[in-house]
């Protein structure tokens, strides 16, 4: 006959040998005590690592097929070191910007986007006479930035005059005109050819990193509505310049100088 008391002794003695182990391991912390890494070359300048290369040729190979076709032509050279108060590249991005958020703002909000205000620091490359590809937009504009439509009141875009004056730089400006008196305020600001009306909302056009304020641009942070149109500047000129064959470029006087 099995001797059951002593079976179950035994078995309780088992289940609390395995409680206290469970314990002992559950109190123990892990610790990390060494990292260890290496350097991958990928570039020229790095010391390659057999198969890299071969792993990513194909897809380098595609990028620079695609960045390389040629999508539009330039009549002449854009860049921003010519001008005092406005260039033709300032032209022609804030021109092509006014126009592709009117086509995504004004059908979605029913509303109509009346100027682009955009930055002279954030052009970085010029527009050769010539061939265009989507290597050109990505050399003007490397940044992420993307499209952003603000409401203003009249108020605010005295604002923005004001401060293209106080900041003596060619920022791309369009829909939006205005001349510099002799006292050196802003005059006779029109908005699409009509003059402004402090008291009225206005819709403008810029990326999401001057809505913030960015360049000293705060009259931005006084917007009543903000809209985030999810579309990179960037893309907007790869669009632009994949619907047209050659590149429209304005020289229209936008501010004046009063003599």
């Amino acid at each position: 006959m099995v001797n059951l008391k002593n079976y179950h002794v035994t078995v309780r003695h088992f289940v609390l040998f395995l409680t206290f182990l469970c314990l002992g391991c559950a109190q123990q912390k892990q610790y990390v005590t060494r990292i260890e890494g290496r350097q991958v070359g990928i570039t020229s300048a790095q010391p390659q690592t057999p198969g890299i290369d071969t792993f990513i040729k194909p897809y380098r190979e595609h990028i620079n097929e695609d960045l390389s076709t040629v999508l539009a032509y330039s009549p002449e050279t854009l860049e921003k070191s010519k001008g005092e108060w406005q260039t033709n590249i300032g032209n022609f991005m804030a021109d092509v910007t006014l126009a592709k958020a009117r086509t995504v703002f004004d059908p979605r909000e029913q509303k109509q986007v009346d100027i682009c205000l955009l930055n002279h620091g954030g052009i970085r490359a010029i527009i050769p006479k010539g061939n265009v590809t989507a290597r050109t937009a990505y050399e003007v504009m490397p940044f992420e930035n993307s499209l952003i439509v603000l409401a203003l009141k009249g108020e605010q875009l005295l604002e923005i005059a004001a401060y293209i004056i106080k900041e003596k730089k060619p920022h791309p400006l369009s829909g939006m005109s205005f001349t510099i008196g002799k006292d050196g305020n802003p005059k006779n600001i029109t908005v699409n050819g009509k003059p402004l009306v402090p008291a009225d909302t206005y819709y403008v056009a810029t990326s999401d990193y001057l809505s913030n304020g960015g360049d000293n641009m705060v009259f931005f942070k006084k917007a009543t509505a903000s809209f985030d149109m999810d579309y990179k500047l960037r893309n907007i000129l790869i669009d632009y310049f994949k619907e047209t064959d050659t590149l429209v470029v304005n020289h229209d006087e936008r501010i004046s100088i009063e003599r």
